[in-house]
């Protein structure tokens, strides 16, 4: 089973529209809504992929039903540490040209009791878990190193895959995790760093390694994936498809990487999986995974090629 910890969710409001003229009146050409959290996204990738899954984190009183809800719909059960207040509501504005803005919302402040209630039901949780994934942001009242807190419960023998930047992922790293997922963008953040080459990526990706990762997969967007375990590096490019949204594509990358970690596969396949699911969401719009067929349909025609 593949245990996922979100610690700040959120309801995400994605609206499409010709053009976003700031400044200006805009009409609405389609909105949906999302009940979503990086974590939970990856809890559903991994249902759609026919794999166990199961969510918990943080959650709030006035309408988190809705997410269980949309969870219990994808057949993913659930148990969260419950806190007053409202999820917070992030806005996602993509134009014709699929152009991504967003303006995301600040959560309800969590307090220290319910912080450590949510350490012992992930000790507990991860003690029937094979892989535990822990992604995404902080609400407000919780420090970046909760990120080693949190996977500090967790056993040794168990995977441990983290999905953030920054500090909470050099939190992250300090326990010691298995996979981390940043993109380019994050890597550099984190290691404030600027990377041009491959060379220079693939350095900054060791540097990761040097501080706790045994594997770094990286994110490249539309040209695809690398990934590294120090000894063998690999790169996967995407297929050309029609994006729609890069909304929840590096979650289903974790999804079908987790799922390959539980599985014992290569690092090889750990990249091609990623890269599959990651091209199958943009595909869609206004929602937060893929269809195991549209993944499949990418899987089949990807290949690897090791870099030297």
């Amino acid at each position: 089973m593949i245990l996922t910890v979100c610690l700040n969710p959120s309801t995400d409001v994605t609206i499409e529209l010709d053009s976003l003229n700031i400044g200006k009146l805009n009409h609405v050409k389609n909105k949906t809504l999302s009940f979503t959290g990086k974590a939970l996204n990856v809890a559903i990738g991994v249902a759609r992929l026919k794999g166990k899954s199961y969510a918990t984190g943080f959650m709030y009183n006035e309408n988190g039903s809705l997410f269980e809800q949309a969870l219990d719909r994808e057949g993913v059960p659930s148990v969260f540490i419950w806190n007053k207040g409202r999820v917070r509501e992030n806005y996602k504005f993509i134009d014709n040209k699929s152009m991504l803005t967003e303006v995301n919302d600040v959560g309800e402040s969590i307090s220290e009791n319910k912080q450590e209630e949510l350490l012992g039901l992930v000790a507990s949780l991860s003690r029937t878990s094979d892989v535990v994934v822990i992604s995404g942001s902080l609400p407000r009242g919780v420090e970046s190193n909760y990120y080693k807190k949190l996977f500090d419960c967790v056993s040794q023998e168990k995977i441990k895959i983290a999905d953030t930047e920054g500090a909470r992922l050099l939190a992250a790293l300090n326990s010691g995790v298995d996979l981390v997922k940043p993109n380019k963008d994050e890597l550099q953040s984190t290691l404030k760093q600027e990377f041009k080459t491959t060379g220079d990526v693939l350095k900054g990706c060791y540097t990761l390694l040097d501080k706790g990762a045994k594997n770094v997969l990286l994110s490249l967007g539309k040209k695809g994936a690398i990934i590294t375990n120090g000894s063998k590096n690999y790169y996967c490019k995407s297929i050309n498809v029609a994006i729609n949204s890069t909304v929840g594509a590096g979650d289903g990358m974790v999804a079908a990487a987790a799922m390959m970690l539980e599985q014992g596969a290569s690092i090889k396949e750990v990249l091609r999986a990623g890269v599959a699911a990651g091209t199958a969401t943009v595909t869609t719009f206004g929602q937060i995974s893929f269809t195991k067929e549209k993944y499949d349909e990418i899987f089949s025609s990807l290949s690897v090629e090791e870099i030297k």
